[in-house]
Formats: C-alpha cells, sequence, structure tokens
C-alpha cells in the first residue's frame, strides 16, 4: 500500500471461529475498496488472525466477551501496543521528540475495547496532529471520502470513519476537539459519540488540546456505539483528567422532552440543501413526541471563536509545538495554526479560560428549561479541491457548531438525519456535561432504534404500582429525576394492594406473606443512587420503600406503606394493580 506501513507478516493458518471469519472479511473487504489512504498503519493479516484466534479461544473456554470479534480501526494519534503512533507526521514516530519507537502498551480507551474482544486492524490517517475538520492535511494522502471519492471525508479522524462507513471496522476510535468525532460521522452516514470531556481517558494519546480533548467512536448503528463508548468510561482510574459520572446522574429521557433549536439567523450559515435537511430534522424530533423552543445561539457561536483565534490555541503549541518548528514532513496549514500558540502569554490565556467559564454559565442559562439541543453537525460538504484552494476558510465554516462544544462542557451524539446535496446529511443532539443518556436516547428515538443500552453502568432498579406509572400523576417526579422505564413486571403472590386515602389517591403495597396475596402489576424504574436517595427524601407519609419480591424470584426496591395506613385502606388487591383498580372505577 502505497505511504503504508505494512508490518511482517505471520504464517497463514486454517480459518476458525467468528472473530476469524469477521477479520478475514474486513481484509477482504480492504482489498475490495482499494482505499489505501485510510490506513497508516495496517496489521498483516496473519497478525490480525491470530488476535481474531486468541479471542475464538477466550469465548470457547467460556469467557464473556462483549466485543467478541468486532473489528477495530485506531486512529494514529492514539497508542496501540507494537504499533508506531505518527499523529500524520512520519517523523515524529521516529523522534526522540514526539513518539519515537513502537507504543508499549495500548491507550487504555483502546485497551478496554481489545479486552472485550475487539480485534485491532491497524492505525489510520488523520488531519495532522488532530489539526482540521476535513481529513486532507495529511501526508499520508487525503482520506476520499466513502462513496462520493471527490468529496472530503471530514476530520480529523477521517480514517477511522471512513473504515467505518465502508464497512471495513465495525468500530472506529477517534479523538474529537472541535468537531473531529461528529463531522466525519454525519459526511460519513455513520453514529458518532463524543462523551462529556474527562469520561473517556485520553492517556495514551497525542494531544491536540489537552483540556478539551476527548476519545470518540464511529459505528454503523447507535447501540454498537454505545457499548464500546461505555466499556471505554473510566478506564484509567489514573488519568488525571478523569471524571466520574456523578452520583445523581440521569438515566433516561422524558417522554415528552423539550428540546432547543436554534434561530434562523444562527443557521444562515448552512448550504440551502442542509437547511432543508434539517428543517425536516427538527420535525422527525417533534414527530417523537418532544417539544421545542428557539433559542439564541449567538453566545455559543462567539464562543467557538476562543479555540483557534484566541489564547486557547497556546494548548496546542505546548502539545506539539516545539516538534513542529524542526519537522520537515509538517503540514503548512498545520503548522501555522499550531506556531500561532508559541507567543501566547500567560495572561492572555488566563483571561481567556475566564471567558471560556463564563461561556459556559451563560450556556447552561440558554438551555434552562430544554432537556436537550438539537444542531446541524456542520454546514456543507465540500470537494477536496475546494479545500485545497481554501484550506482555512472551508475548514473554519465546517466547525461553526462544533467548536463550542468541548469548551462549553457539553456531550454529543452525532447521528445521519437523511440527505443534502447528494451525499449523507447528519445532526447532533447535544446535552448538558453528564447527560450523555439523555442525548443517546434521543438520538435513538430519531433512528427508531430501541436504544435500549446505558452508556454509564449502574443505578438501581426500583418498582412502581401506583401515581408514579406511566400516565399516572406522579410519574413527571421520577423522569425528573431522570429514572429510565425498564419494564413492567408483576410481584410475587406474597402481596396485597390497598388504595389509600391521599392526595392524589395512591395505593400502598404491603406484603402478606408467600401465597397470601396476589401478584400486583408494576414498573421497573432504573435511578442513579444520587436520584433514589432524593426520592427518598422527598418521599411523604405513608409511602416507603424497601426489597420487593417480583413473580420471578427477584427483588427490587419497591414502593410499600406503613401497616397502620394499610390497614385503613380499601382491599383492592383483587383487580391485580392500580391501573385496573382505575378502571373498575
Amino acid at each position: 500500500m502505497t505511504g503504508t506501513t505494512v508490518l511482517p507478516d505471520e504464517p497463514t493458518v486454517s480459518p476458525a471461529g467468528t472473530a476469524e471469519v469477521r477479520v478475514r472479511l474486513a481484509y477482504a473487504r480492504i482489498d475490495e475498496v482499494d482505499r489505501p489512504e485510510v490506513w497508516i498503519t495496517l496489521l498483516p493479516l496473519g497478525e490480525a488472525v491470530a488476535a481474531a484466534r486468541a479471542v475464538d479461544a477466550q469465548v470457547a473456554a467460556g469467557a464473556a466477551l462483549p466485543l467478541a470479534g468486532l473489528t477495530l480501526a485506531v486512529k494514529d494519534n492514539v497508542d496501540v501496543r507494537g504499533l508506531p503512533t505518527t499523529a500524520g507526521c512520519p517523523s515524529f514516530a521516529t523522534s526522540p521528540a514526539g513518539r519515537a519507537g513502537a507504543a508499549a502498551v495500548s491507550a487504555p480507551a483502546v485497551r478496554a475495547l481489545v479486552d472485550a474482544g475487539a480485534v485491532v486492524l491497524g492505525k489510520t490517517n488523520l488531519d495532522q496532529f488532530a489539526t482540521g475538520l476535513v481529513g486532507v492535511r495529511s501526508p499520508y494522502g487525503a482520506v476520499r471520502h466513502a462513496t462520493l471519492p471527490e468529496r472530503v471525508s471530514g476530520g480529523s479522524s477521517s480514517g477511522s470513519a471512513v473504515a467505518v462507513a465502508l464497512g471495513i471496522a465495525d468500530i472506529g476510535i477517534g479523538t474529537d476537539t472541535a468537531g473531529s468525532g461528529r463531522v466525519p460521522a454525519a459526511f460519513g452516514g455513520i453514529v458518532g459519540i463524543k462523551t462529556t470531556v474527562g469520561l473517556v481517558p485520553t492517556t495514551g494519546v497525542v494531544p491536540a488540546c489537552r483540556s478539551y480533548d476527548v476519545v470518540t467512536t464511529f459505528t454503523r448503528d447507535l447501540d454498537l456505539g454505545v457499548l464500546a463508548t461505555r466499556l471505554m468510561t473510566g478506564a484509567d482510574p489514573g488519568d488525571p483528567a478523569r471524571r466520574a459520572w456523578p452520583a445523581d446522574v440521569r438515566l433516561g429521557l422524558r417522554a415528552a422532552p423539550m428540546v432547543a433549536v436554534p434561530r434562523d439567523d444562527d443557521l444562515a450559515p448552512l448550504s440551502p440543501g442542509w437547511r432543508a435537511a434539517f428543517d425536516d430534522a427538527v420535525a422527525a424530533v417533534r414527530a417523537t413526541g418532544a417539544r421545542t423552543r428557539t433559542v439564541d445561539l449567538s453566545g455559543m457561536l462567539d464562543a467557538a471563536r476562543l479555540l483557534y483565534d484566541g489564547a486557547i490555541v497556546a494548548e496546542r503549541y505546548e502539545a506539539v509545538g516545539s516538534f513542529l518548528e524542526h519537522a520537515a514532513d509538517a503540514d503548512p496549514t498545520v503548522a501555522t495554526i499550531i506556531a500561532a500558540g508559541r507567543d501566547i502569554t500567560a495572561d492572555a490565556y488566563i483571561t481567556d479560560r475566564a471567558r471560556v467559564a463564563t461561556a459556559r454559565v451563560a450556556a447552561l442559562e440558554l438551555l434552562d428549561g430544554s432537556d436537550l439541543l438539537l444542531l446541524p453537525t456542520t454546514t456543507e460538504h465540500p470537494t477536496i479541491a475546494a479545500v485545497r484552494a481554501d484550506p482555512v476558510a472551508i475548514n473554519r465554516r465546517l466547525g461553526t457548531y462544533t467548536n463550542f462544544v468541548n469548551l462549553l462542557d457539553l456531550a454529543a451524539v452525532a447521528i445521519p438525519a437523511g440527505s443534502a446535496d447528494g451525499g449523507p446529511f447528519g445532526v447532533t443532539v447535544l446535552a448538558r456535561a453528564f447527560d450523555d443518556q439523555l442525548a443517546v436516547d434521543l438520538a435513538a428515538r430519531l433512528l427508531g432504534t430501541a436504544g435500549g443500552l446505558l452508556i454509564s453502568a449502574g443505578g438501581v432498579e426500583v418498582l412502581v404500582v401506583g401515581a408514579h406509572l406511566r400516565g399516572q400523576p406522579l410519574n413527571p417526579e421520577l423522569e425528573a429525576l431522570g429514572g429510565r422505564f425498564e419494564r413492567s413486571v408483576g410481584t410475587s403472590d406474597a402481596y396485597r394492594l390497598v388504595a389509600l386515602d391521599t392526595q392524589p389517591r395512591k395505593p400502598g403495597l404491603l406484603r402478606v406473606g408467600s401465597g397470601d396475596g396476589a401478584s400486583i402489576a408494576g414498573e421497573v424504574w432504573r435511578l442513579s443512587p444520587g436520584a433514589l436517595g432524593r426520592f427518598l427524601a422527598d418521599l411523604p407519609a405513608p409511602m416507603s420503600l424497601g426489597p420487593v419480591e417480583l413473580s420471578d424470584g427477584t427483588w427490587v426496591v419497591g414502593f410499600g406503606c406503613t401497616v397502620e395506613a394499610g390497614a385503613g385502606g380499601t382491599d383492592i388487591t383483587a383487580a391485580g394493580g392500580w391501573l385496573a383498580a382505575q378502571a373498575d372505577h
């Protein structure tokens, strides 16, 4: 492959096992599409097959590997054990001032996926030092769009996105500081998940702007992206930039959320085709049952300029600036951008960090009353020729709706949303920090998928049997806490249900002993531990929370009431549940 480092091969052996089959199919696809610019280092087939066989052996031995046999493409600014890391600059992989030699260990984010059964195919091309949104700023060649080769693929995570879009890799690892995990997703018609800053470790990643870097995923379906992201989250407890999910993290999006959308003036940068497609996307949001409200996006758009036009660019110089001053293979546009950070003074940097902090507060105020914000991911889909003729202005335009996101501490899920101007069109669902699940849930509704996977592990299952059921008057209390509906259930036959004299009317669940009651219908919801604590703290008498046995023999936290209240209530056990009892009256 031209411009690609191919490692020494291993002996060919007979195929066997699901992982091996998937890997061989991936390499057949690589040959079929003939896109050498996607890869900087591609593992030889024999080495990838050996890794796949090791996965198959683990599965045969009974190991539970959630990603068993899925193929992985890793952006070449992220370390993979035994492979060089170029960051799109060949000399960086060999220079003592760069990443001299092959990586001794994989980045924790990569290791988490490999430990779960994913098989690395190789390292992918990128805009050099992750500086760009176009995918053409690389000495390894411009990465062409998967199906429209005259157009850009988007960057900087170009190779990983195209590897996924072409059906080579199941998962692509990217990084995102200014939109590099979202713009390529929009152009490729795939899913890009960019978490809240700090959730996924950036250890083992060549920094672009270390305060705002995020390791991201590209996938062809949302659920796989959520699973891969969850596995990577918190993978390095020693990461100095690590942030953990808060105890009261919201785990579910309300049935009828409020979604903010931009004013017409804020959408002026869109091409006509992309503007029409965004209007359709807003209509699709409303069709899910969501409500929309218009907000003034100008403050966010102004904040975006701080990333490149202000003193924050000093972080890019801190990362690789001194190396680039002596690199003969530096991309001229990238070198110019990063060099601008060399003479930034400390007071200028602190001033702009303060401006970012102020802008974050303003963003939270703007989103007050909204659950989420919907934006077009980018403005247009340019050709490679147009970008080469005007490398800075077009790139700047593509970042209109992405550059501010990490600065303002927002989470993002980029998804396909139809087509425009002869190619894919995409939107991004944005959420406040740590409300990542809410963005995932709206994305799932827009894509028409089940969306049952949680991006954050954990939570407590809570049984409700009365006024907190869906459609009942107190259900909004659960939704406000970020509660997530899990399933409809019945209790064991050890319970009786009584109607209590409360406002609003609600039932009480009483345990009376196995076989002495009946199975009572209810719903299991999932709450974060902090949300459950708030729920319990606000619980009025005579209600209580405690262990409840379900019909399948498992136990969950559930609603009950005091014995005294139950004795004074009306027995409605025969109805089998609160909704049925109400229907009878």
